[in-house]
Parts: structure tokens; sequence; C-alpha cells
């Protein structure tokens, strides 16, 4: 070996053995430095942590505009209201796609909306038009980068929640269609499976989503350490900074503005851009409808 040269009698004398195990350990580092491959994180999710989960915003995050909005256009479709709330509809859903986020006046009547279409309805009714509602509205507007993000959590054997202001029944279905865990969501009143056009409290918006994803962490003896958590909206910041590992998609401005001055993972999938290097983080009917009504309820809180 030419690398070896310099070992010749006149400087000094090497045994076979010795001049043996130098080649050796020489041909060993060269072909290590060879294979290696830089990695700035190790693999994440990581494979078998039962402490681990991840939990996931629904509207602009895992899918393009509101569920309420879309889940409005199946109502509609059977009849459930008038032509001038499909517009009023269409032009709320028109407004959030561009904006990025919801107005508070336009999701107050929504919800108000929602809450008077559902009420005297019967949640199995919604719960089953909403399955119709998400092969017609909903499915073609799943993120696929969300998707995947979510699908690598389920395939390293970790359970993954969507959590959203939107009515618990539609993100059920959602979230069963997804093949995911389950989902949190708001929650409407019913009474003997009847809608009363009320809600089960607040509607699970900012700090609700991250004491609901505390208490199901306690619950499942989760590690939020060990956790991920993905959002669009600044309003979730509170849910976001209660994991280890927050990451930003599609983020609103507060929202990228407070992820980069964290260092939070940051992806855009809106324009087919990345707002930062990401990959997946490092580290360790209101019946359907009853959400929907009541997600609204939820919704119209959600950004302010």
């Amino acid at each position: 070996m030419a690398a070896l040269g310099w070992l010749t009698p006149r400087r000094r004398s090497a045994t076979a053995r010795s001049v043996l195990a130098g080649e050796a350990s020489a041909e060993a580092a060269r072909k290590s430095s060879q294979d290696v491959v830089p990695q700035e994180e190790p693999e994440f999710p990581v494979l078998g942590d039962d402490k681990a989960a991840a939990f996931f915003d629904l509207d602009n995050t895992v899918m393009q505009g509101a569920a309420l909005f879309h889940f409005g256009r199946g109502l509609y479709k059977r009849k459930f209201f008038e032509t001038r709330d499909l517009a009023r509809f269409a032009w709320q859903q028109a407004w959030f796609r561009l904006a990025g986020v919801e107005d508070p006046e336009h999701m107050q009547e929504a919800r108000d909306s929602a809450l008077s279409i559902v009420k005297g309805h019967r949640v199995a009714e919604l719960q089953s038009i909403g399955e119709e509602i998400y092969d017609e509205y909903m499915a073609e507007r799943i993120w696929p980068g969300t998707r995947a993000l979510a699908q690598a959590h389920l395939d390293a054997g970790q359970k993954v929640w969507l959590v959203t202001a939107a009515p618990v029944e539609i993100a059920t279905v959602i979230a069963r269609r997804l093949g995911l865990t389950g989902a949190l969501g708001t929650v409407a009143e019913s009474v003997d499976g009847v809608y009363t056009g009320k809600l089960v409290g607040e509607p699970l918006h900012g700090p609700a989503k991250a004491e609901a994803v505390r208490a199901l962490a306690a619950a499942e003896g989760l590690d939020l350490s060990r956790c991920a958590a993905y959002s669009d909206s600044h309003n979730d910041i509170p849910m976001l900074s209660l994991v280890g590992h927050p990451y930003a998609i599609n983020p609103d401005t507060k929202l990228r503005k407070h992820a980069r001055n964290l260092d939070w993972r940051l992806r855009d999938y809106r324009t087919g851009r990345k707002a930062a290097k990401v990959g997946i983080p490092a580290a360790a009917g209101v019946g359907a409808v009853a959400g929907g009504t009541a997600a609204a309820i939820a919704i119209s809180r959600r950004r302010r």
C-alpha cells in the first residue's frame, strides 16, 4: 500500500504482524468513510416507542379547507337548508382557502346555522350522512404530505389522533377513513339520540385542545416529551408547545414566525414548496353534524 511506503528498514523495522495490522486498520477506515451517510437527526418517529403518539389538527393541516364547510355542502345536497345558506357557506370556505384562517364573524354564522340545521335530527342519521359526505367532498382534499407524516407514526407502532374544533362525529369519520386511532372534537348535545341544537361545554379550540391532549396522554400513559403535534394555526400553539416535537404545517403568519423563533419544523403543502428543511421531526356530523354544528362553534373561535 502506498500509504505504508514509509515503513522501510531504513527508518524502523516492523514485524509482519504489525504491518498486517496497519494495513487492515487503514483499509477499514477507508471503507468506513465511504459507507457512512451523514445524518442530521436520529430516525423519527422511533419504532416501537409506545410512550409516544402524534396529534394532528384537521382543518388546513390534514385537509384543505374546513371540514364543517364541506359537510355543509353535503347537507345542502340533501335539502337540509336553502340556496342562500349554501352561498354563505361557499363564500366562507373560499375566504378560508385564500386567507388560510377563519374569519370570526364567518365562523360564528356557520356555527349558528349548523346548530339550527341539525336540531331535531338523529345522531345516527347524520353519522351515516357523514360517511357519504366524506367520500363526496373530503377524501380528495386530504393533504398527501400530512397523510404520509401520520402514516409514519402508525408504521412506527404509535397511535395517531385528530384534535379538532370540528364536530367529533365528523372527525371520527375522517380518522377512521385514514386509518388513524381516533379523534378528539367538539361535542353537540343530544337527548335520546336527537340533537338539541346546543353544545356540551365549549368548542375544542385553542387551550382546550391542549387540555384534551394532556388528558388523553395521561389516560394512555404517554410521555408528551416524546410525542409530536401538527397544526397550521397559531391558535394551536398551546397544543404544539405541550409536546416534545411540534410541527407547523401550512402555517399562518403568526405560527410561521413563532415556529421559526423556536426552531420548530415547518412544511407548506399549499404551494408544493418547503417552508424550511423538514421531514418528520427528529428525536426521540353534527352528530357527524353534531359536531358539525358543534364544530362550527368550535371553529368559530378557533383563530381569534
